[in-house]
């Protein structure tokens, strides 16, 4: 993944967050420290939500926070251990890194937004609600049922143009069992 945020950005950005949040694990200001003096590094972090979905991540937390104070991911191990991921940095340099800060009001915070980059690994339908997932099902339903419609409709028409009684009654009678089906669903 090419970066679009500027590693001077970001060093900026952690710079400030580290004079303005107190991390609850030490080794998470090291880490910080540690990226923050190796620019080939930052070239290579990427500040996104949801981190848990990237391949390899880190989540670190303020104590103003009440979200876990650190985790590390790479592919499907997931650890609390910040000396592992520190270790895990500094042998993959070159690998992609995501990190997901949380502080109170970081959503709101100017300074991380102009960091925090889309995550490419959340899933299509991690924001859809409930609703949201209903109304898609709905309108597949109908959709499926109004094609199903046309079809038999199409079908009626040509037993007509044919003078076909069996084959219109058989379509007449597919349409009335659609339809009363449709019916019961909704």
């Amino acid at each position: 993944m090419e970066t679009s945020i500027r590693v001077e950005d970001k060093k900026s950005f952690i710079q400030w967050f580290l004079g303005n949040y107190q991390l609850k694990k030490r080794e998470s200001v090291w880490i910080l420290n540690y990226l923050l003096n190796h620019e080939q590094l930052l070239e290579h972090v990427h500040f996104v939500l949801e981190a848990r979905f990237c391949p390899r991540a880190m989540i670190i937390s303020t104590h103003c926070s009440k979200e876990i104070a650190f985790r590390f991911y790479k592919k499907h191990i997931v650890t609390t251990d910040a000396d592992k991921s520190f270790h895990d940095i500094r042998l993959h340099a070159k690998e992609p890194i995501y990190i997901q800060l949380n502080f109170k009001d970081s959503k709101q915070c100017i300074p991380y937004m102009k960091v925090l980059e889309d995550n490419p690994f959340i899933p299509d339908d991690y924001f859809l609600t409930k609703s949201d997932k209903k109304m898609a099902e709905e309108w597949l339903a109908y959709s499926l049922y109004e094609y199903k419609r046309e079809m038999l409709l199409q079908n009626i028409n040509e037993a007509l143009d044919q003078k076909n009684q069996q084959l219109f009654e058989h379509y007449s009678d597919q349409l009335k069992k659609l339809e009363a089906s449709y019916i019961i669903k909704k």
